[in-house]
């Protein structure tokens, strides 16, 4: 892979997703992925993914592998990526010389042991626990004996004295007084770059115009800014974004309970409606609910990005996903079926059958789990129905009209009006009402007594299995 990703005009908005690989990306993440990549797609820019693999104790590829199947499937592609940042090392070590070199950065050989006592006296004396400097090279001033054997760390000269500011996209104004910040570790004992200046070495070579993140990076930011004018580049736009609770109002995470984006697709929902449901949880156009990927591309800026904390409802999340089920076409929805089927060793009948089933039950479903649930009782081997719902409605003195049934079905005509027709004549010669029928008929066929209308219901199935049910009484 090139260690120096293509450049691009200035002016282009070039925005960017960074994760780190270190647990599986959860739907509070991919948040922080869809609104750069809206953004992009709605100014006409560029959206890069960056693995930050420099945790290597922790990231793990099972973790990445997530990160781009979850991107995939909810159809976020990057233009440009992944980069990783473990094969851009010889690039950062080539930007600390730089920054050596211009008197930005020098070395500190103060031990963890004095470090951890420096902080307990702070903390004693209700002072901030922060570096103080000892080791910060200013004229006329002696620094202590380097101790023999002991690999330095670098830290970065913050400036002394003034503000770093930004006009931040949702928060607003923002001044951090540079006295406040401490000199910044950013090259370890071994030589391996930190967090904070490989993120700013990173924004400079890929020309991110827009960083667009959770608001716990709020407090790296002055530190990435001041790196970034060290390096006499200009700093990105900023847009830090509310915490994404969970349902009990706590912080989303893998420790929390959250589940990785990819159990989502297992459980049925479409990539569309959960783009859709994520683009609410932090951003509005008006009072629009329900919208598809296009209108969201259209409508998002970042003018109208939340300030408050937003809160996930799975409810709601089922309530939309059925929204975009109903809305969908049903050869696409029966291609989205497909898979589902596949996994559960489903044969699900014919592409036509598919497509009625679709076409008869999406609007009574709200993921692709239970539209998967509905072909198995019809087209595959169907699901008997519990004890008491057919005790209730498949009775001794219905069974004659069951048989009749089953003998004009077999030699009508396989087409919702003769399916019909069959029916009003086996009540007729019966005397019975429909539901005395119908109830019966579909318990026996569908597993339940609740489903669409009993005609367009046997008429996607089979006749051969149809006959054969409604004889298992």
């Amino acid at each position: 892979m090139n260690d120096h990703p293509p450049s691009a005009a200035p002016q282009r908005v070039r925005t960017r997703f960074a994760p780190s690989p270190t647990g599986f990306i959860h739907l509070g993440n991919i948040r922080s992925a869809l609104y750069p990549w809206a953004f992009a797609r709605a100014t006409g820019g560029d959206f890069i993914l960056r693995i930050e693999d420099t945790d290597v104790e922790r990231s793990t590829q099972a973790a990445v592998d997530v990160i781009l199947e979850g991107l995939a499937w909810l159809g976020l592609q990057p233009d440009e990526g992944p980069f990783y940042q473990m094969q851009r090392m010889d690039r950062y070590r080539q930007v600390l010389e730089q920054l050596k070199a211009d008197g930005h950065v020098y070395p500190c050989y103060m031990s963890v042991q004095e470090l951890d006592a420096l902080r307990e006296q702070q903390m004693a004396n209700k002072e901030k626990p922060r570096y103080n400097g000892l080791w910060r090279p200013e004229p006329g001033k002696s620094l202590p004996a380097v101790p023999p054997g002991v690999q330095p760390v670098l830290r970065f000269r913050n400036p002394q004295g003034g503000v770093v500011a930004w006009d931040d996209k949702v928060k607003g104004r923002i001044e951090i007084r540079n006295d406040e910040l401490d000199d910044l570790v950013i090259a370890r004992p071994d030589g391996t770059p930190t967090y904070n200046f490989c993120v700013v070495v990173d924004d400079i070579d890929m020309a991110i115009t827009h960083v667009i993140r959770g608001d716990d990076h709020v407090n790296n930011t002055p530190r990435q800014i001041n790196i970034f004018l060290a390096l006499g580049a200009q700093p990105p736009v900023y847009a830090h974004l509310p915490t994404v609770l969970n349902e009990q109002g706590e912080k989303m995470s893998k420790r929390n309970g959250a589940k990785a984006v990819t159990q989502y697709r297992d459980e049925g929902y479409l990539a569309d409606a959960m783009v859709n449901y994520l683009a609410r949880l932090g951003w509005s156009h008006g009072d629009d609910e329900i919208f598809s990927r296009q209108q969201f591309i259209e409508w998002f800026n970042l003018d109208h990005l939340g300030r408050s904390a937003a809160q996930f409802d799975e409810a709601k999340l089922r309530w939309v996903n059925a929204q975009h089920l109903k809305a969908m076409d049903d050869e696409a929805l029966a291609g989205l079926l497909a898979p589902h089927l596949a996994r559960r060793q489903c044969a699900g009948g014919t592409p036509a059958q598919l497509r009625a089933l679709c076409a008869l039950f999406k609007d009574r479903c709200d993921t692709l789990v239970v539209l998967a649930d509905w072909a198995e009782r019809l087209l595959g081997a169907g699901v008997p129905a519990a004890p008491e719902e057919r005790d209730q409605h498949v009775t001794a003195a219905v069974v004659p009209a069951l048989e009749a049934l089953a003998r004009a079905l077999e030699s009508c005509a396989w087409e919702r009006p003769a399916i019909a027709a069959a029916l009003k004549e086996t009540l007729a010669a019966f005397g019975l009402k429909m539901p005395q029928l119908a109830m019966p008929v579909r318990v026996l066929v569908a597993g339940t007594a609740h489903t669409p209308s009993v005609d367009a219901l046997l008429q996607l199935m089979d006749r051969e299995k149809v006959v054969a049910r409604l004889r298992k009484h």
